[in-house]
């Protein structure tokens, strides 16, 4: 069967990842094609769907000129303006303003004091906070920091070496033994959701070198992650019309109930595996797009 459906990677990525594995057996209309191979004919496809480009962050430029290019000649999804929106999370703000409990965040770009960046600054430099990239994934660039003054403000310093703006955001302990709820959302319905453990807390791995190697569990969402995160799935665009082909909202917990950490709509791991019938339904989610 010719393919009709690119499932976009990477060249750094030479095999197929844990979702890639269970899905293409049920969507043989698809192919496996790297963002950063210039052999590819991008016309070719009907649909390309972002999936593992989980090296974007290092070539944003690059990859957004990639994203503009592709969706002139093909259907890209999730689409390239989404895309520009959600590579970067200063999107929290947006979030935030529209009504969405969100991890207070502190931006401090480039040539910004850290102590003046905001009238809101939500964290000190010397409390227990996590300093990293807004543009990031996989928890690349990300340290946490408890009464460390000196090292936290090395980091920022280093990001912005780097001309890379900032993030700072209190760390929310609940995560220690609460774990971070991802829900995922094929195709503008709710699928499955994962439990997550903590990252920062804990020595972090790098098996692939592209992210930070993961414990995840299969989990059922509590009543009010379920409803925050289908609030913010209906607020966005396109949902109830296949413009966006999945959504992840990845949660922490409070005492006061969750908040996004995350809205992952360039190229989130799916946790097929964590899902019955989760394969399935990305297929017949993707093959819909057609």
């Amino acid at each position: 069967m010719t393919a009709r459906i690119a499932i976009v990677t990477t060249r750094e990525l030479p095999v197929p990842d844990a979702d890639e594995d269970l899905l293409l057996p049920h969507l043989p209309e698809a192919a496996l094609v790297a963002w950063d191979d210039p052999q590819v004919d991008w016309s070719a496809y009907e649909v390309a769907i972002l999936r593992s480009t989980w090296n974007y962050h290092d070539r944003l430029d690059e990859f957004l000129a990639w994203a503009r290019a592709a969706s002139s000649v093909t259907r890209l999804l999730n689409p390239v303006d989404t895309v520009v929106w959600n590579t970067d999370k200063r999107y929290l703000g947006d979030l935030a303003a529209a009504g969405f409990p969100t991890v207070p965040t502190t931006f401090v770009a480039p040539g910004e004091a850290a102590d003046g960046a905001a009238d809101d600054a939500v964290v000190a430099l010397d409390g227990h906070l996590v300093v990293k990239p807004s543009v990031g994934a996989g928890s690349n660039g990300a340290r946490l920091f408890h009464g460390d003054e000196e090292g936290a403000r090395a980091h920022l310093a280093a990001l912005h070496a780097q001309g890379k703006v900032a993030m700072l955001q209190p760390y929310l302990t609940e995560v220690d033994t609460a774990g971070e709820t991802a829900l995922v959302y094929l195709g503008g319905r709710f699928s499955h959701a994962a439990r997550k453990a903590a990252i920062l807390s804990r020595d972090m791995s790098w098996e692939t070198g592209l992210y930070a190697d993961e414990k995840v569990a299969g989990t059922a969402p509590s009543e009010a992650e379920r409803d925050l995160a289908d609030r913010i799935v209906a607020a966005l665009p396109g949902m109830g019309h296949p413009d966006l082909a999945y959504v992840r909202v990845d949660l922490l917990p409070t005492a006061d109930g969750p908040v996004v950490l995350e809205l992952e709509l360039t190229e989130p791991s799916l946790f097929l595996a964590l899902g019955e019938g989760a394969p399935e339904r990305a297929a017949e989610a993707f093959r819909a797009l057609l």
